[in-house]
């Protein structure tokens, strides 16, 4: 086939044809429930182009993202490093995917991202965060010859079988039992890991450092007295780094804000494929991917058939490259911490906000009943028709009011999680709180449109009980 390929295809005219339709084609052959959610919440809107941490609607307003695709947009939006890397390697025609032989581009990122983990050996490369969860399992399971696997209250790791049996939601969980034989303990609490570790049936622990879900961070001291008693009952620790790593939290990974603490296989995602191409990768220790590939004969017994893709790897190569030549690990580190303190400052001020917490650019408001007979009484409202109503309302004035993206941190919570694009800088601190303050301002004021929504909100809540 000539350059050009089929004449009869014109991705431009497409769009330029069809792009209208876009809520239509979802409700018609998609999951028919995410535009009615959208147009529920006022957030059917039609973005045309988007570029580092903004949206262009058809008007030509921006919007700031501080919610980066859920943290897949860590260098932001079509970064020209990344760009440029992924036309490099379509134009280079490489012979991908053979199956049988090694090219180079795997090789290289892992050596890249190992660099980073000076104590774990190997990678393997899948597709997504819940793929790379996956192989942790497996492989935890088969270097222990043990069954069982812990996971942390509330946790979130992913929704495929295996990463949906360490899930600590149950609404993800209902009405796709049976699931593997896993076991929740309390994050933070070792007492209860030394109770299930002593039933010697236990592979592994799996724990995010911070949990994506109400941002909640491990105890101080938690991992490294986790990973010894881990370790003393012959099983292991996995990090879960899908959303925490690559330089969220302020380190390149969440796990190495605590001194001493090594885990023996680390799970990332996201923010490594640059928005571009997916990709998960799982690291560990030598001695368990030896385990695993243990002969000739299972060099494919965990295998995947998009794995290693060179689209992927120039992605993950451009995105690490970017991370260190643009210091993005301590931009993270600095305006996390710039507009975490900003916010922190507002607690006093507003009787609803009742704690902002967190990590680098990962943060967690939290809001909580108010003191004042006539606030109490509103909340009170929201809260006996659903918990997480309150967080809601904040969400949405600040996309249709001040043009900001965000996300409530999961159902029933009362918290809304920030994860930006780790490019952010004061200006977009500025933004964010200017616009957070009149949020606050308007639900602190008892009246206007803000608790009219709020009525709206309780309204479809009970009608659908």
């Amino acid at each position: 086939m000539t350059d050009g390929g089929n004449r009869g295809f014109d991705l431009a005219r497409l769009l330029a044809e069809r792009g209208a339709e876009r809520y239509d084609l979802h409700t018609r052959h998609l999951n028919h429930q995410l535009p009615r959610m959208l147009h529920t919440l006022g957030f059917d809107k039609v973005y045309e182009r988007a570029e580092g941490a903004y949206f262009w609607d058809a008007d030509g307003d921006d919007y700031l993202d501080m919610l980066a695709g859920f943290g897949v947009m860590g260098l932001g939006r079509h970064h020209p490093v990344v760009r440029r890397a992924l036309h490099d390697v379509l134009d280079a025609r490489l012979a991908d995917l053979t199956r049988f032989d090694c090219q180079p581009l795997p090789g290289l990122l892992a050596e890249r991202l190992l660099a980073h983990s000076p104590h774990l050996d190997r990678v393997f490369f899948g597709n997504s965060g819940t793929e790379a969860v996956e192989t942790a399992l497996k492989f935890a399971r088969y270097a222990t010859g043990k069954p069982r696997v812990l996971y942390c209250d509330h946790a979130f790791h992913g929704l495929t079988t295996g990463s949906l049996s360490v899930n600590g939601e149950r609404g993800f969980r209902d009405g796709f039992a049976p699931l593997l034989p896993d076991t929740a303990v309390p994050l933070g609490d070792l007492d209860a890991l030394r109770r299930e570790l002593k039933r010697g049936d236990v592979a592994a622990l799996v724990v995010e450092p911070i949990q994506g879900k109400g941002v909640h961070a491990a105890p101080p001291g938690y991992l490294r007295a986790a990973q010894e008693l881990l370790h003393w009952y012959k099983a292991l620790l996995i990090a879960d780094e899908v959303q925490t790593g690559l330089g969220r939290t302020g380190d390149f990974y969440a796990y190495q804000h605590e001194e001493g603490v090594e885990p023996d296989l680390v799970c990332v995602a996201k923010a490594l494929s640059g928005g571009y191409v997916p990709v998960g990768a799982t690291l560990g220790k030598d001695w368990i991917f030896r385990k695993v590939y243990s002969s000739m004969d299972r060099v494919l017994v965990h295998s995947a058939s998009f794995g290693s893709n060179a689209q992927a790897m120039a992605a993950g190569l451009a995105v690490l490259a970017v991370m260190e030549d643009e210091e993005i690990t301590a931009n993270a580190r600095r305006t996390g911490d710039l507009l975490r303190e900003r916010l922190a400052a507002l607690v006093d001020r507003y009787e609803l906000l009742h704690e902002v917490r967190g990590r680098g650019l990962m943060i967690g408001i939290e809001f909580g009943r108010p003191s004042s007979l006539k606030l109490r009484s509103r909340w009170t409202m929201l809260q006996a028709a659903r918990k997480g109503l309150f967080a809601q309302m904040v969400v949405v004035p600040l996309l249709q009011k001040h043009r900001i993206l965000t996300q409530v941190s999961g159902d029933h919570l009362e918290v809304i999680k920030l994860i930006p694009p780790l490019i952010i800088g004061d200006a977009e601190v500025d933004r964010f709180v200017t616009a957070f303050t009149s949020v606050m301002d308007d639900a602190h004021s008892g009246g206007g449109l803000m608790w009219d929504f709020g009525r709206t909100l309780v309204r479809q809540a009970m009608a659908h009980r």
